[in-house]
């Protein structure tokens, strides 16, 4: 009997061990499926981890392309606007030269309209802050002539030196080139100083006709330089001069209201009497043979006269105003004397 109970218990452990055996199989199967469904999942995982970080490395290149094109564009745009700045400087200082420099470095600036071959000069400021409209009356012109179509005629090519005398002028308004009424100063010592260069020397006693060292203005002495054309700013005019051999010349002085005719004790040149007539009789004016009212040495447009150029001396009546209609008439009249 109890080998009979033994074979049965065996009998019942050897199956619940297979079922055990069954059960543990199933298990690792489970197991098994579940660290494959991991794998696979994690590889899944991977596979799309690795696509999407290309997908933002090219989304991120194609920001920085676009980033640089529109860098590139707005460099472009810098560049398209600092070249047209720079085209409309350049164009507005087309036709400007330096004739030279004053004793204290400032430019002597001519202004050029027109390419014909007789060429007309007109100059202001010889006398700086001491005749300031003279100056304006030529940067007047200036302006006239930029924004006036066809104001010189065929065949004619006009100059303006507005400032001969720059530091003259920069002791009386406190400017450099152009300036208003308004900035001269009201005191009458300082614009009389001003008369003269840096070195005091009065620049319209400074030129090779009867020259004097020792020059009169009225019943002052001034000095006249050391020699004719000691001065940079006479030596610049005459320099340029020498080289454009112009038609003609109107300077600009004030004040004693009119147009005086040049001469170096030579008698006028006819081409000089043509010229003051014409300019007085459009400017309204009074024409004169002569400028007698004290002696005058070393005169700008005398020295002219002495090399054979049509030169005259318009005065304007005061030492404040500018007189444009009457002086823009004279003006226009001198041009369409020497077009084609």
């Amino acid at each position: 009997m109890n080998m009979a109970f033994g074979g049965v218990f065996m009998k019942l452990v050897r199956i619940e061990l297979l079922t055990y055996n069954s059960r543990y199989m199933e298990m690792n199967k489970i197991l098994l499926a579940i660290i494959a469904l991991l794998i696979i999942g994690g590889g899944v995982y991977f596979v799309k981890s690795n696509t999407f970080i290309p997908s933002y490395e090219a989304d991120k290149t194609d920001t920085s392309a676009a980033e640089t094109v529109a860098t590139e564009s707005e460099a472009d745009t810098v560049t398209d606007e600092s070249e047209e700045e720079q085209e409309v400087v350049e164009e507005e200082n087309e036709g400007e030269t330096a004739l030279g420099t004053s004793v204290e470095g400032r430019d002597i600036t001519a202004y050029h309209f027109g390419e014909g071959e007789k060429e007309v000069v007109f100059v202001g400021g010889i006398h700086g802050g001491y005749s300031w409209n003279t100056a304006l009356v030529a940067y007047q012109l200036i302006d006239y002539l930029r924004d006036t179509k066809d104001a010189v005629p065929e065949g004619v090519k006009v100059t303006v030196i507005p400032a001969l005398n720059p530091d003259g002028l920069k002791v009386a308004t406190g400017e450099v080139g152009k300036f208003r009424a308004s900035d001269v100063s009201s005191d009458p010592a300082v614009r009389t100083a001003s008369r003269f260069n840096a070195n005091e020397v009065d620049l319209n006693r400074n030129f090779d006709c009867e020259w004097n060292a020792e020059a009169t203005w009225q019943s002052r002495d001034v000095s006249g330089g050391s020699e004719p054309f000691s001065e940079p700013e006479s030596a610049a005019f005459k320099a340029y001069i020498d080289s454009a051999k112009p038609a003609a010349v109107v300077a600009w002085y004030s004040a004693a209201g009119g147009v005086y005719a040049s001469n170096c004790k030579n008698g006028i040149l006819p081409e000089t009497t043509e010229l003051m007539d014409v300019y007085a009789d459009a400017s309204g004016y009074k024409a004169y043979s002569d400028f007698d009212f004290y002696e005058v040495t070393g005169d700008m447009v005398n020295w002219l006269a002495a090399e054979s150029i049509p030169a005259i001396s318009v005065l304007l009546t005061t030492h404040a105003d500018m007189e444009w209609e009457k002086n823009i008439a004279g003006i226009q009249a001198i041009l369409n004397n020497y077009k084609e």
